[in-house]
């Protein structure tokens, strides 16, 4: 969604690279294409106004006159204003002291509250909880059918006593509602407590466009249930829109936490930007696709980091903690360690990373891919699945030992695959290079955990998708050197040279010893508790 603010962004700060002072021109050019950036972006006027008012200020301060990188300096202002408007510190839900916990969704009809409602409801699960989700939405037809289907995926309990509007006949006033919906919400408090559901999630009606009846309905359920959050779900991709209407929920609601989504969509962002600086309310959750799992925590500063292409490692480390076993990556690496990794254990790593989700956004969350913007569009997940089907189609015995995979069976398997000969030969041959490279790193011979078969995603490291140099390559050979030592005839010197040659480092030029490990280095605490 930020592709094309983030594009701007670089843009404008292209040219500040290389200049070891700033004038005020430099900082006013600069400011002038921000400013161009955000309203191309439908951020609202005033949260603009504000922002290019608070970077011109500090750009002109001396944390950047007297910086070393002045360039440098000017990105740090901006992402650190970026996060500033965008929440500053992560919001999470407020639980109740005593269950359960009661949360609200607020909204227009169409910005996706009832598949929230599931989202949230997984999410919660995942965090140890036992949430519950309430169809309060009587008005939108088959609303209460698409709750109990998106419960039963989420595989969390539905509380549904009315069946709200099935499509039947209209009234007069071209709605259709049956049953009272502060009536359920509040029925469903009580059947929280009593079959102890820690979490209650009321999903609301809306309509097309804010009008008195809706939030007369938002009010009348809030006071009946008295909810610990009224979290106010919006489309991300509504535009200059998006401030009006929070707005009037604001007053209308008066709604504690803000959830984004259809963060995937192609629009240009602004209300991401302008929601929480207008209305004062944090950000809480954002949702980045259709599928239950397309969801997480709103953090302001990986946001930023996101918008300015300096990635957000730790959301990728978040989501390989949670389908990674620690147990057996560390099994993993002992048989990268010694040679013994083999075609299935990399399968079994493939199929871990594909819970990650897609091979784009995973490689869109490392800093600096926003000039692969391109390659990343036209990557094809379809490539995994191909590599998985090619090891699929080979046997158990041909996965643990792939040296025996001759002619005729390499024949068989791109049969049995759906591939070409050629798609085994590359698969096979880049699985041979990436062992030895891995098996290389895992003794000493690069940075530790950079081999390791978790990330095979790494360029090079991936059978099938990285590169390498040709296996079996012939490397060239090192010149012996068979001319001895002169030894000075001079017992003096003779006994100086010796004692130099004990003395002498036993590391090579960037100080690592013989046996690959760093001579009198240490990394920081914080390096090594992540490696």
């Amino acid at each position: 969604m930020f592709d094309s603010l983030q594009d701007r962004l670089q843009s404008a700060f292209k040219s500040l690279r290389g200049k070891g002072k700033l004038s005020d021109a430099d900082i006013d050019a600069v400011a002038r294409e921000i400013r161009v950036a955000l309203l191309d972006a439908d951020v609202a006027v005033p949260v603009v106004r504000e922002f290019i008012a608070n970077v011109k200020e500090r750009a002109r301060g001396a944390e950047v006159s007297q910086a070393l990188n002045p360039a440098q300096q000017v990105i740090k202002i901006v992402n650190d204003e970026l996060v500033r408007i965008l929440g500053g510190e992560t919001r999470r839900i407020r639980f109740a002291k005593t269950p359960p916990t009661v949360i609200m969704l607020a909204g227009l009809q169409g910005a996706g509250k009832t598949t929230l409602a599931g989202k949230l409801g997984r999410w919660l699960k995942e965090q140890g909880n036992s949430p519950m989700l309430v169809a309060a939405d009587l008005q939108r037809p088959n609303a209460v059918t698409q709750l109990k289907v998106v419960g039963e995926q989420a595989g969390v309990t539905v509380f549904a006593p009315e069946p709200g509007n099935v499509g039947g006949a209209q009234t007069e006033s071209g709605t259709q509602s049956i049953g009272d919906p502060v009536q359920v919400a509040r029925d469903a408090v009580a059947e929280a407590r009593r079959s102890l559901h820690d979490v209650v999630i009321i999903d609301t009606a809306g309509r097309l466009a804010v009008d008195a009846d809706l939030m007369q309905q938002a009010r009348d359920i809030r006071d009946a249930t008295q909810p610990d959050d009224v979290l106010f779900v919006i489309d991300a991709m509504i535009g200059q829109d998006a401030v009006g209407t929070a707005q009037a929920f604001l007053e209308g609601v008066e709604f504690t936490g803000v959830v984004l989504t259809k963060l995937d969509g192609d629009a240009r962002g602004g209300a991401a930007l302008s929601v929480r600086s207008v209305t004062g309310r944090p950000i809480m959750f954002a949702s980045t696709g259709e599928k239950l799992d397309d969801f997480d925590v709103f953090h302001p500063d990986r946001m930023a980091s996101r918008i300015l292409d300096m990635g957000d490692v730790l959301t990728l480390i978040e989501q390989a903690e949670k389908v990674f076993d620690a147990e057996q990556a560390a099994k993993a690496a002992e048989k990268v360690a010694g040679g013994s990794f083999t075609l299935a254990d990399f399968l079994q790593q493939m199929e871990a990373l594909s819970k990650m989700g897609s091979m784009t956004k995973m490689l869109g969350m490392l800093p600096g891919m926003g000039q692969f913007k391109e390659q990343l569009a036209n990557f094809d997940e379809k490539d995994i699945d191909k590599i998985k089907a090619i090891i699929r189609s080979m046997t158990p015995a041909e996965r643990e030992n792939p040296k025996i995979i001759d002619g005729s069976r390499r024949a068989r398997i791109a049969r049995g695959s759906g591939t070409q000969v050629s798609d085994v030969n590359q698969l096979v041959t880049r699985f041979f290079e990436a062992a030895k490279m891995m098996q290389k790193m895992a003794k000493g011979g690069g940075l530790p955990g950079m081999g390791m078969p978790g990330m095979p995603g790494m360029p090079g490291a991936m059978p099938g998708l990285g590169g390498g140099k040709r296996a079996g390559a012939r490397q060239p050979k090192q010149k012996k050197n068979k001319k001895a030592k002169r030894v000075s005839g001079n017992p003096a010197k003779r006994a100086a040279a010796a004692k130099a040659e004990t003395q002498k480092p036993t590391g090579d030029a960037f100080g690592f010893d013989q046996g690959g490990a760093p001579a009198d280095f240490e990394l920081p605490k914080e390096l090594r508790d992540l490696l």
